[in-house]
C-alpha cells in the first residue's frame, strides 16, 4: 500500500517509512504538501487536520492515494504534561531542537520536583483514497534525563530516558527505537484497525495510568 505522509520533518518521515515497511506499506513525501494551522487541542485532532489537508492536496494534484498524518509530543509529568501538543513550538519563536531541550531541562529544574516521569505520545490518522478514515494513538513511558545523552534521534530523544537500561532514545539504535517507540505502537494499532475497521483504536488517552 502506498501512502503519502503529511510531514516536512525528515526524522519523522524516516521513522515512519521504516516502521510501516514491516507491514508492506510504502510511505512517500509529497513535495507540494502545505501544513495546515494546528488549531486543535489534541494530538488526534491535529493528526486528522494534517491527513485531511494532504488528502485534499493530493486530489487537487490529480493523485488518487492515501494520506497519513502524525502529531506527536513530549510530556513531562511535573510540568503538567507540557510541552505536549506544543512540543514543536516550545520555547522562544524559531528555537532549535537543542534550544528547546535546554529550555525544558531548565524549566524542570526550577520546579524542584523529584518527579521525572515523562512520555512520548503519537497520534496517527489515515485518510484512504476513497475517503475512509482510521485513527490510532501510541505512547511510551519513561523518565526525563538529567542531561542530554546520545547522538541519535531527533526532537526530545536525547532527554527521554527509557525505564529499562536507562538509555535515552538518542543512545539506542534506530532499530531498537523503531521497535518500541510511541510511533511504532501507534502504527501497529493503525494497521490493526485498517485490517479490522471495527477495532476501537481511534480513541485518545488523556490520563496517565
Amino acid at each position: 500500500m502506498q501512502v503519502f505522509a503529511a510531514t516536512k520533518n525528515a526524522g519523522k518521515l524516516r521513522e515512519l517509512r521504516v516502521i510501516f515497511r514491516r507491514y508492506g506499506w510504502t510511505l512517500d513525501a509529497f513535495e507540494g504538501y502545505r501544513d495546515p494551522e494546528e488549531v486543535e487541542d489534541s494530538y488526534a485532532g491535529n493528526a486528522a487536520l494534517k491527513a485531511r489537508a494532504l488528502s485534499a492536496q493530493l486530489r487537487a494534484a490529480g493523485l488518487d492515494a492515501a494520506a497519513i498524518g502524525d502529531d506527536s509530543g513530549f510530556e513531562v509529568s511535573a510540568l503538567q504534561d507540557r510541552p505536549g501538543i506544543r512540543s514543536a513550538r516550545y520555547g522562544t519563536p524559531g528555537a532549535t531542537w537543542a534550544q528547546r531541550r535546554t529550555a525544558l531541562l531548565t524549566e524542570f529544574a526550577r520546579t524542584g520536583s523529584a518527579d521525572r516521569r515523562a512520555r512520548f505520545v503519537c497520534a496517527l490518522h489515515l485518510v484512504e483514497a476513497d475517503g475512509t478514515e482510521q485513527a490510532a494513538i501510541g505512547t511510551i513511558e519513561g523518565r526525563l534525563a538529567s542531561a542530554e545523552r546520545g547522538e541519535g534521534g531527533f526532537s526530545y530523544d536525547a532527554i527521554f530516558e527509557l525505564p529499562a537500561g536507562h538509555q535515552t532514545f538518542a543512545e539506542v539504535s534506530e532499530g531498537e527505537k523503531n521497535a518500541i517507540s510511541h510511533r511504532a505502537r501507534a502504527a501497529e494499532a493503525l494497521v490493526a484497525g485498517y485490517a479490522d475497521p471495527r477495532a476501537a483504536l481511534g480513541s485518545e488517552a488523556t490520563k496517565r495510568e
